[in-house]
């Protein structure tokens, strides 16, 4: 039985109820507050329980799972990897970022980590892969440029956030690495099982996780 502390009458009305029916539960609805359901008939107990079956579910306050995708840590990723596709390149062209960012977003699709502050904590010591994984790419396509730092300063001039920039507090480097389609698919390769194997790692409320590595089709 859904007890609530509000009369829902009205939504059983919604639900189609007859008036009888509505005023009849309302009736009853009162009467348990003041005197308690032991004191009804057993008629009346039944139609109170059925009556509130047919209510929808009463979530409790703070009992809904925020989503994974709601977390700040997956925001975070998700507005810079925004921010860089809006980049213009030439066609079949892809950057090197936007490959590692995914791959990390893929990751923790898969994984689901909590991403509370130990892990984002943790999620310090993923700054140092990605640069070693765009550093490498480097080698294999033309150098672009793009600035880390202004799309944050746009967001805050909007709205009030503690994001800091994906690259490091300070770091003005704006090289960015720019690859073919054929060399991009190589590299999303060694980013993907570098990444994965990473935040698997690194993140705490994934140390207990028997969940193998996505299979190479997965996708969130």
């Amino acid at each position: 039985m859904q007890k609530s502390e509000n009369n829902r009458a009205g939504e059983l009305k919604e639900l189609g109820w007859s008036a009888e029916d509505v005023r009849r539960y309302e009736e009853l609805w009162e009467y348990r507050q003041r005197w308690g359901a032991i004191n009804l008939e057993r008629e009346d107990r039944q139609f109170l329980r059925k009556a509130e079956a047919a209510l929808p579910k009463i979530v409790a306050k703070g009992s809904e799972k925020k989503r994974t995708q709601d977390k700040s840590h997956y925001r975070w990723l998700a507005f810079y990897l925004e921010a860089m596709q809006a980049a213009p390149l030439s066609e079949g062209e892809v950057g090197a970022w936007p490959l590692v960012l995914q791959e990390e977003l893929r990751a923790i699709d898969y994984y689901e980590p909590v991403l509370g502050l130990p892990d984002t904590l943790k999620a310090k010591e993923l700054l140092p892969i990605r640069e070693q994984l765009v550093a490498q790419a480097a080698a294999s396509g033309r150098s672009a440029n793009f600035d880390f730092v202004a799309p944050l300063e746009e967001l805050k001039q909007r709205e009030k956030t503690s994001w800091k920039p994906l690259r490091g507090d300070g770091n003005t480097d704006t090289s960015y690495p720019v690859l073919s389609a054929d060399a991009a698919e190589a590299f999303r390769q060694d980013a993907r099982t570098r990444i994965t194997s990473a935040i698997r790692e690194l993140f705490p409320s994934l140390k207990d996780t028997d969940k193998p590595e996505p299979p190479a089709d997965w996708m969130p």
